[in-house]
């Protein structure tokens, strides 16, 4: 449990800084607020961490995996990437090239997402079961969420003080604080004789350079060309994108049922299933056949409000005449005690109570949260009211958050535990961040108010799929899984 907090807080602390921070940031220099919300468009690369996770279950990284062993390769590698991206973050800070800052933000949230890919196969393959998941993913979330309140709050209080250089400098250094523990831990069994720390650790460094500075030239590039795309289309911070965002959110439901009736037709021997590429996402269609599409649906659909509200929540506030510093005290030890809290109490629910029932209560508090940021923009400015809202949210967030993570780590196939998770968490919120891109457009048609209610009400979207969900019984593995 203890490891687990740390690698939480390891993947926690960068998350704000390309997302609510970020927003901040960029309200401060003055960019506009459609093209705010399209930088929650950064966020969508978490959601297709499938594209990427089979690599992680395949391959090893060199140096770091001949001492560390796989996974704890991987998660060295991201920890160097995670402090490279903030610390370049750190020093565009005047966003004078949104562009560039776009990149480094990117950047950002690749790492950061390899770093949970990497923790969270490790989890499910240490701890299989509904009453070992509780605890454990209780441990990761209380490091993951800490992390997330000491980096988003430490990180404005340090802006409003010394600026948003000196903030991004300071999360870099804290974000690198984790790589010499785990440089001190022990060899992975079997590993001890091919080669000696240290030798690992040059070796592994040599390769972090060419592999860092790699993703960061693709990234570039592929960057590039996707605004030359935007561009041309006609799209820009003035357009309406809520109608393409819409139709796009559509696609994913269309390809998954295409496809549906040749994955189940298929036999143990068939090429599709054993692929290293897309065998592990052809064996979960696989074995729910076409309850995917609903339990894909309501996978979308549970953490949407959460998400919506995310990205604008504190530049509502913030224009509400709240100062960086007093959000910061906010989102300090009011959030992080509502987090820790919401946490316990949803991984303690998951070991007392039926699933459908912890999923339920999870919803309805999580809605609840949301819906504080309607009664907070209709109260005088003062730091007892956005503690109030703030705590509610919180908690409500920290609530569903961990009985979620215990959720789909249980549909879960045991032999593709990266590859099938990833997949799972980054569905679950794609629909969700498409929408938060087009967050800023909603608020000018809709205002603050019907943009915050609807979030509220999206948390409680998930309640009628839990009856369904209770019956739900996948096919058996034949291929000799768990």
């Amino acid at each position: 449990m203890p490891l687990y907090a740390l690698l939480g807080f390891a993947a926690g602390l960068p998350f704000y800084l390309f997302s609510t921070v970020l927003a901040l940031r960029l309200q401060a220099h003055g960019v506009a607020l459609a093209v705010i919300g399209f930088f929650a468009w950064v966020q969508l690369l978490p959601t297709f961490k499938f594209v990427w996770a089979p690599l992680l279950d395949r391959y090893d990284v060199p140096g770091f995996a001949h001492f560390w062993g796989k996974r704890r390769g991987w998660i060295m590698l991201a920890q160097l990437g995670i402090t490279a991206s903030t610390a370049a973050m750190a020093f565009t800070a005047a966003d004078t090239s949104l562009p560039l800052t776009a990149l480094f933000a990117v950047l950002l949230a690749f790492w950061t997402t390899t770093l949970e890919i990497a923790a969270d196969a490790w989890r499910i393959e240490l701890y299989p079961t509904q009453d070992q998941q509780g605890p454990i993913v209780a441990a990761n979330l209380w490091g993951y969420r800490g992390a997330m309140v000491a980096a988003g709050s430490g990180a404005l209080l340090i802006a409003d003080a010394a600026g948003w250089t000196a903030a991004y400098l300071a999360i870099a250094a804290a974000a690198f604080l984790p790589f010499p523990l785990l440089v001190a831990g022990a060899a992975q069994p079997g590993r001890e004789a091919r080669g000696g720390r240290w030798a690992a650790l040059a070796a592994g460094l040599a390769a972090a350079a060419v592999i860092l500075g790699a993703v960061a030239i693709a990234t570039a590039v592929l960057g590039r060309l996707a605004l030359a795309l935007a561009a041309s289309a006609g799209l820009s911070g003035a357009s309406n994108v809520t109608p393409y965002v819409l139709a796009l959110c559509l696609l994913p439901f269309v390809a998954m049922a295409a496809a549906l009736p040749r994955i189940r037709r298929a036999t143990p021997e068939s090429r599709l299933r054993r692929s290293a590429a897309l065998g592990p996402y052809v064996d979960f269609f696989w074995r729910f056949g076409g309850a995917a599409i609903g339990l894909m649906a309501f996978v979308s659909i549970y953490r949407m409000g959460d998400v919506l509200a995310l990205n604008l929540a504190k530049p509502m506030i913030k224009g509400l005449g709240y100062s960086l510093s007093q959000i910061g005290r906010a989102d300090s030890l009011v959030a992080l005690a509502a987090s820790v809290a919401g946490v316990g109490a949803g991984g303690w629910l998951v070991t007392r109570a039926p699933m459908p029932l912890a999923l339920a209560v999870g919803a309805v508090v999580a809605g609840v949260g949301n819906l504080g940021f309607v009664w907070l923009a209709h109260q005088p400015v003062g730091e007892a009211v956005l503690y109030l809202s703030t705590a509610a949210d919180q908690f409500g967030n920290g609530m569903a958050g961990a009985v979620f993570v215990v959720y789909l780590s249980l549909l879960v196939n045991p032999r593709f535990p990266g590859a099938q998770y990833a997949f799972l968490t980054g569905f679950a919120f794609l629909l969700p961040r498409l929408l938060a891109g087009a967050g800023g457009t909603m608020v000018g048609a809709i205002g603050y108010d019907g943009f915050f209610l609807l979030s509220g009400a999206l948390s409680l979207a998930a309640l009628p799929f839990l009856p369904w969900l209770a019956r739900l019984r996948p096919r058996a593995d034949d291929m000799g899984g768990a």
